[in-house]
């Protein structure tokens, strides 16, 4: 839960590109990574990366918090493309001691392949979260056609997560204060699990009673299935073309590259 509070901090920073109209860079970063899919160039895919690292340093994002971002998230997938040379079809290169386990050459270039398609869509998210908030994202998502209902989840979601950030840790204060410690080897696991059992017990029950406050609080000021939330009228301004029109002719330019060059 702390990465949460980090984002946070990553997003309320002051730069040319946290400045920006949310629509622009979510709409921006949605086609990188759509593009970066849909690529077959590690080389395009290695300067759409370089590309992205140039914005994070724009955005003013610490290195080390964006590095460990995308080292974090990696190998959730990068399992995937690390087995892919063992079972894609292709020009053996290489069999395994028992004859059984073989690694070809196109088996190799799609897991390279993959792996940095992945790195170039996970640095694109990394991108967007550390230079807006998660509430201006929700409302940039509503204003480009986000269904409401959902919007509304997403925006409830987003205000009460910190909320409930704050009170595990009260709980988990509290806990302390009274020398309780999960790892500690000197209570029984039994015991420690009924504590951890009923942290989380209290945890629902207070998320349970939250909601109930929050869903009475909302009707008795009007709201209903049809209440939309207000949003400020803001115009996009000459940066935010500027910026969403060098992405595109990134993208152009790379796309040209890869079809006359490489």
């Amino acid at each position: 839960m702390e990465g949460i509070s980090e984002i946070d901090r990553e997003a309320q920073k002051e730069s040319f590109i946290h400045n920006l109209d949310g629509r622009i860079k979510l709409i921006s970063a949605m086609l990188i990574i759509i593009y970066a899919v849909s690529s077959t160039s590690i080389v395009i895919l290695a300067l759409m990366e370089l590309y992205l690292l140039i914005l994070i340093s724009i955005s003013n994002i610490t290195p080390k918090y964006a590095i460990k971002r995308i080292a974090l998230i990696i190998p959730f997938g990068g399992l995937i493309a690390l087995i892919q040379p063992f079972f894609q079809p292709g020009t053996v290169i290489w069999t395994g001691p028992f004859g059984w386990l073989h690694i070809t050459d196109y088996g190799l270039f799609f897991g390279a392949l993959l792996l940095s398609r992945m790195v170039v869509a996970i640095t694109a998210i990394v991108f967007l979260s550390s230079s807006t908030s998660m509430q201006d994202l929700v409302a940039s998502a509503q204003r480009l056609g986000v269904p409401h209902q959902l919007a509304m989840l997403l925006n409830l979601t987003v205000r009460y997560l910190f909320f409930f950030y704050d009170q595990l840790e009260n709980i988990l204060n509290a806990q302390s204060t009274r020398c309780f410690d999960i790892f500690s080897n000197k209570t029984s696991y039994k015991w420690r699990l009924r504590k951890v059992g009923e942290t989380i017990t209290m945890m629902f029950l207070r998320a349970f009673e939250q909601g109930e406050n929050v869903y009475l609080s909302m009707m008795s000021r009007g709201y209903s299935e049809n209440t939309r939330t207000y949003r400020a009228k803001t115009s996009l301004d000459s940066k935010d073309y500027m910026f969403f029109s060098g992405t595109l002719l990134v993208i152009l330019s790379l796309q040209l590259a890869n079809m006359f060059v490489l």
